[in-house]
């Protein structure tokens, strides 16, 4: 394994009736206002937003209102919440939602305390913060593992550009399994088919031989696929929820990177497509993973078998990707961008912009050429 320094800010309360036991003392610490961030107003339907904001109130503190983040959480977003926080003296921001909603905040809490454009200070100038208002997160759709680092993805919409950006992890995160109760299945699924993306590139990204790293990616790749498959039987199993927010943890705690470099590639081009369309993250990457496997397979065969033989019972390199294909399938996931109902047409002229504009991966099993991006993705029209 390569060297590494492995740290982790975020203390986890999981279980059902987290926020209940614990939300009160996790705020004391910090001043009285809070600013509570969420989306589009499902968590006031289901009463989430009621229960959190009264458990608030218990603990003696002001509560500033900031919803509408959306799906793929814009650029302007994140400067919107800056600015509520500065005029509101914010001393805590608690995010409520699922990745979208994580990452918002994250950003926020770094760009609130800085003078500069947070996209300049990383992009230009190279530099990151280490500082930021405190904040928590309470997930109510799990996937994308947001609440278990400092990273972010956010749209720059007047850049036609989608990507990280660095800002500062929660202190804690609340993973309450009857949060996502209200959850449509298709989001269930999709979000859950993001941490089986995650734990499938970290793995297939260059490591030695033997490093428990990719052991512990394929449990988590495996444990998603029995849960997921257990929601397809019911989907209101909450056992399997809770196990899938586990597993989301997992995937994006830094437990499977450390150690060895990872191959993103899958998650660029979408996020990329992202940047030019409107379609549903772990949607897209259910679309382009096969596509994009069948081309690197012949690259890393021996990882690909063994993904097979582990995670889907099968034999043989082609018939690992195969098989995730079909496990797409049975999930009822899309396999075509077609099926992806974005309000913008995906065209192949929308598909050579996201060709000849996402990030390059030198780390996976072999590094695609923009020509060779631009044809998987004319391929999965």
């Amino acid at each position: 394994m390569n060297e590494f320094v492995y740290t982790y800010p975020t203390a986890v309360y999981f279980g059902e009736g987290a926020a209940k036991k614990h939300l009160k003392n996790l705020v004391a610490p910090y001043g009285k206002t809070v600013l509570l961030a969420y989306g589009g107003g499902s968590v006031k339907k289901n009463g989430i937003y009621d229960e959190l904001k009264g458990l608030l109130t218990e603990a003696g503190k002001d509560v500033v209102d900031f919803s509408g983040i959306m799906p793929n959480p814009t650029y302007a977003k994140v400067q919107e919440g800056a600015r509520l926080v500065r005029e509101h003296h914010v001393d805590f921001i608690l995010a409520v939602g699922g990745g979208s909603v994580v990452d918002c905040c994250k950003v926020i809490s770094a760009q609130a305390v800085l003078d500069e454009d947070i996209w300049s200070i990383e992009y230009q100038s190279g530099k990151f913060p280490t500082d930021g208002i405190p904040m928590g997160a309470v997930v109510t759709a799990s996937g994308t593992g947001a609440e278990m680092n400092s990273g972010a993805v956010i749209t720059c919409e007047d850049k036609n550009w989608k990507g990280p950006i660095a800002g500062i992890a929660a202190r804690f995160a609340i993973l309450d399994p009857a949060y996502t109760a209200s959850v449509p299945a298709m989001q269930v699924l999709s979000g859950a088919f993001d941490t089986l993306s995650h734990a499938m590139e970290t793995y297939l990204g260059q490591s030695d031989r033997d490093n428990v790293s990719d052991d512990v990616a394929l449990a988590v790749m495996r444990n998603t696929v029995v849960n997921m498959r257990r929601l397809l039987v019911d989907i209101n199993d909450l056992q399997a929820r809770g196990n899938l927010m586990w597993d989301s943890a997992m995937a994006e705690n830094g437990i499977l990177k450390v150690g060895r470099l990872t191959d993103f590639q899958g998650h660029q081009i979408e996020h990329q497509l992202g940047a030019y369309t409107d379609c549903n993250h772990g949607q897209g990457l259910a679309v382009i993973h096969p596509a994009y496997y069948r081309r690197i397979v012949k690259d890393a065969p021996e990882k690909f078998a063994r993904m097979g033989r582990e995670v889907f019972g099968v034999d043989g390199a082609e018939a690992a990707v195969e098989a995730l294909a079909g496990f797409i399938q049975e999930c009822g996931l899309p396999t075509r961008l077609s099926q992806l109902r974005s309000k913008v047409e995906i065209t192949p002229e929308v598909l050579r912009k996201v060709a000849d504009t996402c990030n390059l991966i030198p780390s996976g099993p072999r590094q695609l050429s923009r020509d060779e991006i631009y044809d998987l993705l004319v391929e999965c029209l």
